[in-house]
């Protein structure tokens, strides 16, 4: 018989994906260089010649057992120590190779952070707004995901609701930072009122409350941000990190998760995901990709264009009227939309080939996600377009000032 649950996800398909697919579509029709598709947080800058000389010596040079062969669980030794010197030397940690685990980027860290640290019925807190898929990921753990509204005004922590979800259930909390799909970058004292306060809990109810950092967009932070390593401030951390977007490397699927030494268990925490992986089979990412991270750890992309677009896009929104806070990293921008059906918004937005998500998905209604992670020549071409939807559908955005 089928699974039921697998049936029912068939009829929640991501909204970001669907719109993708039909921004692909309408581009096999008009050219998809006129359509506007700010859908999907897919890379737009290359991966640094470095990684793809690394590799390219590597397949002519290295013995293929060696690159092509199953890893061990954990990952490759001395890519894991790599990993660890590279973070202590960057966040002025103290990671040794046992407290990292290689994995099938940040979904896949978090797919074994989530299950180590919870069982099921155990709740786990997130920050609206938040990605869309922690809801399965959460749920297919067998832990109940619990929302903390999102105080809109800066799209930093909401503290008095965060007080007012939590309870002696809580066993993990689930941070983002910088965040999709705000752009916000939780700043140094969020992250020490977090702590101070997670410290206190733990304190009251007698057990761990571990904090688990999803870091995707760690490298992706703008001029002026404030973004501390989550794992300095709290010793009952987790650093789920993927190499996609920093590395430009999302087809390769590899990252790791990083257990703070000062861990409840922390020196057995990778082992233990190993374990894990034994049955969801989410184990052994590419060997000759984890010899091939290892060689840039230490460096990213070029991603630069993604502040250009942020600030272009800034720009012509506040212009137009959008009540938009001002990203601090990623290549997400999120504005408040103008009327209070974002559903609605964004399906007149299509009629003009501007593909924009709306938030409901994301925990908090009334808003819409622009992923600006495309060639900064066409975000110009996309402003006229924008600024003629708002005139004509909403008879606003005459330039200001």
């Amino acid at each position: 018989m089928i699974n039921e649950t697998y049936k029912r996800m068939l009829q929640g398909k991501s909204v970001i994906r669907e719109l993708s697919e039909y921004a692909a579509a309408r581009g096999k029709e008009i050219g998809y260089d006129n359509v506007f598709d700010y859908s999907l947080g897919n890379p737009s800058v290359a991966c640094p010649r470095e990684y793809t000389a690394h590799m390219i010596r590597m397949l002519e040079e290295k013995d293929p057992m060696a690159i092509h062969g199953y890893s061990p669980s954990l990952g490759i030794e001395s890519v894991r120590k790599a990993v660890a010197d590279s973070l202590n030397r960057r966040f002025g940690m103290d990671y040794d190779t046992r407290h990292i685990f290689m994995a099938s980027g940040a979904a896949g860290a978090l797919a074994h952070a989530l299950r180590c640290v919870t069982k099921p019925g155990d709740e786990i807190l997130v920050f609206a707004p938040y990605f869309p898929e922690y809801n399965p990921y959460i749920s297919h753990t067998g832990a109940v995901l619990k929302a903390v509204p999102a105080d809109t005004e800066n799209f930093q922590i909401n503290f008095q609701a965060l007080e007012e979800v939590m309870n002696e259930r809580v066993t993990a909390v689930l941070v983002n930072t910088p965040n999709n799909p705000s752009g916000i970058a939780y700043s140094t004292e969020t992250i020490e009122r977090l702590a101070d306060f997670l410290r206190k809990k733990q304190s009251r109810y007698g057990h761990d409350i571990f904090l688990i950092s999803d870091e995707p967009y760690r490298e992706i932070t703008f001029s002026g941000a404030d973004s501390p390593y989550v794992s300095r401030f709290y010793d009952n951390s987790v650093s789920c990190y993927s190499f996609s977007k920093s590395l430009s490397l999302p087809g390769e699927r590899i990252g790791y998760a990083a257990v703070n030494p000062r861990c409840t268990d922390g020196d057995s925490m990778a082992v233990m995901f190993g374990q894990i992986s034994r049955g969801i089979g989410h184990n052994c990412p590419p060997s000759s990709v984890q010899l091939a991270v290892a060689e840039v750890l230490d460096k990213t992309s070029d991603l630069s264009v993604y502040e250009t677009n942020m600030n272009l896009l800034y720009s012509a929104l506040t212009r137009l009227g959008f009540q938009v806070v001002k990203p601090g990293g990623t290549f997400y921008i999120f504005p408040k939309a103008l009327e209070e059906d974002a559903n609605a918004f964004c399906m007149k937005a299509k009629k003009y080939d501007l593909i924009l998500v709306p938030s409901d998905n994301f925990g908090v209604p009334g808003y819409f996600r622009m992923a600006y992670c495309m060639d900064t020549d066409k975000v110009k071409r996309s402003i006229p377009v924008l600024e003629r939807f708002v005139r004509e559908e909403y008879s606003a955005g005459q330039a200001r000032g």
